[in-house]
């Protein structure tokens, strides 16, 4: 998921539950209606390929290396902010039908994503 500074989701996209999201990060950038200052991520994020699709599109990175590569500088007081996904997060798991997943489809279950994350934004 994408959000805003504020804290609203912007384009989502369902992976498989084993599989890793990472192949789902530059398509959900390349749906940004503009270009992005910073593009911020956690460790799981860290890929030289995936920073330099960001670089290429004109943002900055900020995601932090993981221990057994090399460092990359990433400002601390940009990665601080990527707890603003993380309490999106929070936000649309107070729906029950989020948090437990009742929706048995992918179709489904980002129908009820959508919903819950256009009612956040009216909040």
């Amino acid at each position: 998921m994408i959000a805003d500074g504020k804290g609203r989701a912007i384009a989502l996209r369902i992976a498989p539950g084993q599989a890793h999201e990472l192949p789902h990060a530059i398509p959900l950038l390349d749906q940004l209606p503009g270009v992005p200052r910073w593009v911020v991520g956690d460790r799981g994020y860290s890929s030289h390929r995936f920073r330099h699709y960001i670089w290429t599109t004109g943002a900055r990175p900020a995601i932090p290396t993981k221990r057994n590569e090399e460092s990359v500088a990433c400002p601390d007081w940009a990665y601080n902010n990527r707890d603003i996904v993380e309490r999106l997060w929070a936000r649309l798991k107070e729906w029950r039908a989020v948090a437990t997943r009742y929706e048995k489809t992918a179709v489904s279950f980002a129908g009820v994503l959508s919903i819950a994350a256009a009612l956040d934004w009216i909040r």
